[in-house]
């Protein structure tokens, strides 16, 4: 026994070691996105590159492959939901996946996703997909060679899908997505028939950029981020990356005429902040401390964002500051109004300032077309015309720019196939996981009444964040609810808070 101690704690050093090599890459890629000058891409992207490739050997190093094998069949392993057993699995499920990937093959993508990034930035601003449509083309003949590489039963999806939520299968999230469409859809129309609408226009008003950032960071900080251990500053598309045990960096983006982009979105990416920043910091860099899957990250941020901030008490508590921050945009609005206009549902173009019926929607449409062009049925030429005819299908509108349709997005850009489909599995698992919140807390809308979110987030870290990877997103589902997941909380949920609003 002694020895096997010995050897797991030669596994967790080599871990945490890599550790300080991906958690450097990560600090290179937020600062390409937040502060890099423009004229140093092309170094940035060698620096990216020759990282990846170096974090590759490490991940595949055979010596850790002779390190696992030994500890898989070992005491420590024998419970595979423990801290010494979820470290053993999880290092080696991604010991063996790393090992499939060509070692060039890692650092072509590394390569081609940081400089399609940039490229991205410059076609979205210049609304130009075809500066863009090449560098796009690579990196999904990429991500199909990855496909290819580490194998799969059913389709090449299954394999991306894995990256972000290990075990699923394409045809199961499928299934979930279209039994979520099928009741969202006529709700949608329901709302639409009622001929009621909220008084939108109250957020098309000036909002000074200087205070919506004052607010936003008032905000965060009160629901638990902690700026002690994060910041917040500014990108073309907000995302939240971990840099290290105490150091989280989110971000936003800023309209001075429209309150809910920057607003909303830093309360989303709080949500992912306050994830990370719950995860036990002893055990950084090993699955213990890890993210449990993007479906269960996600969740963290829909339901700050949608459970939380669009809810009536949240702004019972913060309502009378926006009007302190912003009096010329909200002095004269009451807060009922407010509240209506938040959660008014309309089909829209962009996903991230989308209400929360027809979010999903916007997940599908993008689940079905990155589907499509890994299996060879579309061609990434074709995305802007394919984008614009689902968004006709799905939503009844269209995009008349590219930049407000397929380029609206950094993920393809970024690599991250597959990504997608996880926020609306996030969305399900929140509703979820807030139920048993209230169940478990009581009175939550009193407690939020009263700007009190200490209780709420603790049953977080306890609950979900400080169990890490130690069970699947899954088993965490269940353990937490009780029940495996569905999309009929979250239809009720919709129902509850629209109904009133609409008279349905």
């Amino acid at each position: 026994m002694s020895n096997e101690k010995s050897r797991f704690k030669q596994l967790c050093q080599q871990a945490q070691e890599t550790s300080y090599l991906t958690s450097t890459l990560a600090l290179l890629e937020w600062d390409q996105q937040t502060k890099l000058p423009a004229l140093a891409d092309d170094y940035r992207s060698d620096q990216i590159t020759f990282l990846a490739g170096e974090i590759h050997k490490r991940q595949t190093d055979p010596r850790l492959g002779d390190l696992l094998d030994e500890l898989a069949d070992s005491k420590l392993a024998a419970d595979k939901s423990s801290d010494t057993g979820a470290t053993i699995r999880e290092l080696k499920r991604e010991f063996d996946k790393r090992s499939k990937i060509p070692a060039t093959l890692v650092q072509e993508l590394a390569k081609a996703t940081s400089v399609g990034q940039t490229m991205w930035v410059h076609a979205r601003r210049n609304n130009n997909f075809g500066s863009f449509s090449p560098q796009l083309k690579k990196i999904f003949e990429l991500k199909k060679a990855e496909a290819e590489s580490l194998g799969f039963e059913g389709c090449p999806y299954d394999a991306l899908l894995d990256e972000y939520e290990p075990g699923a299968k394409t045809h199961e999230v499928a299934a979930v997505l279209d039994a979520l469409r099928s009741d969202l859809v006529p709700l949608v129309a329901e709302i639409a028939a009622s001929g009621y609408s909220p008084p939108v226009e109250i957020l098309r008003r000036q909002f000074p950029i200087e205070l919506q950032q004052v607010f936003g960071r008032e905000a965060s900080t009160k629901i638990g981020f902690d700026y002690g251990r994060g910041r917040l500053d500014v990108t073309p598309h907000p995302f939240c990356t971990e840099l290290g045990p105490n150091d989280c960096r989110i971000t936003t983006r800023y309209d001075e005429y429209f309150f809910n982009s920057s607003f909303f979105g830093i309360l989303h990416e709080s949500g992912h902040g306050i994830y990370e920043q719950g995860l036990r910091s002893e055990f950084y860099g090993l699955p213990p401390g890890k993210y449990c899957s993007l479906g269960i990250h996600e969740s963290q941020s829909r339901l700050w964002e949608n459970l939380v901030g669009r809810s009536i008490s949240f702004w019972q508590y913060f309502y009378p500051r926006a009007q302190e921050l912003f009096p010329a945009a909200l002095q004269d609005v009451p807060l009922n109004d407010f509240f209506q206009a938040i959660n008014h549902v309309s089909p829209s173009l962009i996903r991230v300032e989308a209400d929360e019926a027809t979010y999903n929607l916007h997940i599908i449409i993008r689940f079905e077309l990155e589907q499509a062009i890994i299996n060879g049925e579309l061609d990434t030429d074709d995305l802007p015309m394919a984008w614009n005819e689902k968004y006709e299908q799905y939503l009844g509108i269209a995009p008349s720019t590219d930049a407000e349709g397929v380029l609206q997005d950094v993920h393809w850009s970024a690599g991250l196939v597959g990504y997608f489909s996880t926020y609306s599995l996030g969305n399900l698992y929140a509703s979820q996981f807030f139920e048993a919140a209230r169940d478990e807390l009581g009175d939550l809308d009193s407690m939020f009444r009263d700007g009190d979110f200490v209780p709420f987030k603790q049953w977080l870290n306890e609950k979900i964040h400080r169990l890490g990877q130690c069970y699947s997103g899954p088993e965490l589902g269940h353990r937490v609810t009780g029940q495996g997941l569905s999309h009929q909380l979250l239809l009720r949920q919709l129902r509850d808070k629209l109904s009133p609003i609409y008279g349905l």
